[in-house]
């Protein structure tokens, strides 16, 4: 019998139940992990920097990191889903960036 895979304690990090996204949260706060990982990424900042800008612990950051990157699928799949409703309801977006 194999193992069932651990599933990972964030100890800043967590999901919103009543939330169609399945990507995690900033604990206590309105906040997807994904905006502060873009947000850092477009403005090339450090850890310590995005810990800065977003008040909050630099460990929570590295938590954000770990995440993101390890779950990029999720967080693609729920931008284009996002998009996608957008679009249907007449809002007007900026072209695509592929990466």
């Amino acid at each position: 019998m194999k193992d069932k895979p651990t599933k990972i304690q964030w100890q800043y990090l967590e999901v919103r139940p009543n939330s169609w996204r399945k990507q995690l949260y900033i604990k206590g706060r309105k906040l997807r992990a994904r905006t502060v990982w873009s947000d850092m990424l477009v403005n090339e900042d450090s850890p310590s920097e995005a810990a800065d800008n977003w008040d909050l612990p630099i460990q929570a950051i590295f938590e954000v990191i770990d995440y993101c990157q390890s779950h990029q699928e999720l967080l693609q799949q729920e931008a284009e889903m996002e998009r996608q409703y957008l679009e249907e309801k007449g809002v007007k977006l900026e072209p695509r960036v592929i990466n």
